[in-house]
């Protein structure tokens, strides 16, 4: 039996540079009260949320996916040719197949780079940064570059007063390379797909190919609505505020810290009321940073956790070096958390 040369990468693996990309039209709540009955103080109450970004028509998931991207190749320092594989973690591509990561990692200028989307919600970018290590520790790339990147706002339906005030767009990302010590944790994630129906989209694609009205949601005006993302609220908050923070403590004992060595914690920015009853569960101590970008960002599902790592280190609140916990949590329902140290 031939004997098989067994992979060689870094020990390591770290990330190392971190960019992100919001849409030039802020959309402030009185917007979305146009088409639903609730009042701004109800969202801000209920959400956190007081703004949120929506993109125009020259704001595709590869432009703003190009544009987080390449801050966060030149913070990391390297080249785009460097990049050995892109990982793009998104629900609103609309094109089943090819992979959008294709695209962008021609646009940047990648030597022929490995290039896959996957599909994980909210969670999409602990489960990008998962194999983003895995790549740079078994030597199959040098460099990774994971991608969060969402138009949530082609998926929402304006007249549900669930979720009409929710969702952002927006790109987030990061380039994970080689480290001589550890700076990524190990990932606990994982997925419940009992409880799938609590997060969905309304109608398969499919349904649009039977050709009869009556089996497609329809607007007040009795138009054919577009597909949209819908959800339980009570049972997704319920989930994530009780589930989710057994989790964190798990990912923070998988790495062998305690919350009180912690600088900086980066959930994913789904509802501040959420933020903070983990913030409390955990019981973090008051030097710990919380990331809050919801609150004029949104939830911009998989790229909220890079886009909120990269405002807290733009702003100074967090800096290079840090301890931080994130985790996301979202439709599957699924899950992933683990401790980083900071670019």
């Amino acid at each position: 039996m031939a004997k098989i040369k067994p992979s060689k990468g870094a020990p390591y693996a770290r990330i190392l540079g971190v960019g992100g990309y919001r849409p030039t039209r802020v959309v402030p709540n009185e917007v979305i009260l146009e088409t639903i009955d609730s009042s701004d103080e109800w969202i801000r109450s209920r959400s956190g949320i007081e703004t949120r970004h929506w993109a125009g028509p020259d704001e595709t998931v590869a432009a703003m996916s190009v544009e987080a991207a390449g801050k966060a190749i030149a913070d990391a320092g390297i080249d785009a040719e460097q990049i050995g594989a892109v990982v793009v973690s998104t629900v609103s591509h609309f094109s089943q197949t090819p992979a959008v990561a294709t695209e962008i990692a021609d646009k940047l200028g990648t030597d022929k780079a490995a290039a896959f989307d996957i599909s994980a919600g909210c969670a999409g970018f602990g489960y990008g940064l998962t194999l983003a290590k895995g790549m740079v520790v078994e030597g199959s790339a040098d460099y990774v570059l994971v991608i969060g990147v969402e138009r949530l706002s082609d998926l929402t339906d304006l007249e549900d007063r669930a979720t009409a005030f929710l969702f952002g767009d927006g790109a987030g990302a990061v380039v994970v390379g080689p480290s001589q010590d550890p700076a990524i944790g190990p990932t606990v994630w994982g997925s419940e797909g009992d409880k799938a129906g609590t997060i969905k989209q309304t109608v398969p694609w499919d349904r649009f190919a039977v050709g009869d009205v009556s089996q497609l949601p329809l607007d007040s005006a009795g138009n054919v609505k577009f597909p949209a993302i819908t959800q339980e609220g009570q049972a997704v908050f319920r989930w994530a505020v009780f589930e989710m923070a057994k989790v964190a403590q798990q990912a923070l004992d998988a790495a062998g810290i305690s919350s009180d060595d912690l600088d900086v914690f980066i959930p994913h920015q789904a509802n501040v009321r959420i933020i903070d009853s983990m913030v409390k569960t955990l019981k973090l101590p008051e030097h710990v940073t919380v990331a809050r970008d919801i609150r004029t960002t949104g939830n911009t599902s998989a790229a909220s956790i890079p886009l909120a790592m990269e405002r807290l280190l733009a702003t100074g609140e967090a800096k290079s070096g840090d301890t931080a916990l994130v985790i996301g949590f979202g439709a599957g329902l699924v899950y992933a958390a683990t401790v980083v140290t900071l670019p």
